[in-house]
C-alpha cells in the first residue's frame, strides 16, 4: 500500500500571483479546504506546501499556497502531481478502495486461477472500469458486485466473476 495519495495536478498556473488551476483526482475537490497543506512532487522532491486558499473554476479547484506570490515560482510545476499522506486521506466505506491500492493487483477468476494484473481504473461516472493486463491483452471489468466478489488488499488479490461477453 502506497503511503502517499494522489488528490490533483497542476494543470496550469491561474493568474500571476501564484495560483494554479489543479484537476482533482479525489471524489471529493472540496477536500481542499479542510487540507492545511499538501505535498508538491517537483520531480525531484516531495516539497510540503501550505495551502492558503482556496477556489473552484469549471471542474478545477484553485489553490493560492502561501509564501508563492509570483507566477514563475509555481510555472515550472505545471503538470506536477498533488499528494497527501494516508492518515489525511478521506475515511473509506465498505468496499471501496484507494485507487493507489489496486493498481497491480494480482487478478484470479472464481475458480482459483490467475486471470492477469490490474493496470488502471478508469472512472466513468456510472461505475469504475478495471483494466486487467492478461497474457495477451487487456480486459475491461466493471465494477461491479456482480463481477467484483472479493478484494484483499493486504494480500493485494482480487477475486472475480467474468460475465459472458468478457
Amino acid at each position: 500500500m502506497e503511503d502517499l495519495l494522489q488528490v490533483g495536478v497542476i494543470t496550469t498556473t491561474h493568474g500571476i500571483r501564484g495560483e494554479v488551476k489543479v484537476f482533482p483526482t479525489t471524489d471529493d475537490p472540496h477536500r481542499f479546504e479542510v487540507l492545511p497543506s499538501i505535498l508538491l512532487d517537483t520531480g525531484k522532491e516531495l516539497c510540503e506546501l501550505e495551502i492558503q486558499r482556496v477556489k473552484y473554476f469549471k471542474q478545477f479547484v484553485i489553490l493560492k499556497f502561501k509564501d508563492v506570490d509570483d507566477i514563475n515560482e509555481i510555472e515550472p510545476y505545471k503538470g506536477k502531481s498533488l499528494y497527501v499522506t494516508r492518515d489525511m486521506a478521506v475515511p473509506l466505506k465498505e468496499n471501496e478502495y484507494y485507487i493507489g491500492d489496486l493498481i497491480g493487483m494480482e487478478v484470479f477468476l472464481e475458480d482459483g486461477s490467475y486471470f492477469g494484473t490490474l493496470k488502471d481504473v478508469m472512472e466513468t461516472g456510472a461505475n469504475d472500469v478495471y483494466i486487467v493486463q492478461t497474457e495477451d491483452r487487456e480486459v475491461l471489468i466493471p465494477a461491479i458486485k456482480d463481477c467484483i466478489l472479493k478484494v484483499d488488499v493486504e494480500d493485494n488479490k482480487m477475486t472475480i466473476h467474468l460475465l459472458k461477453g468478457l
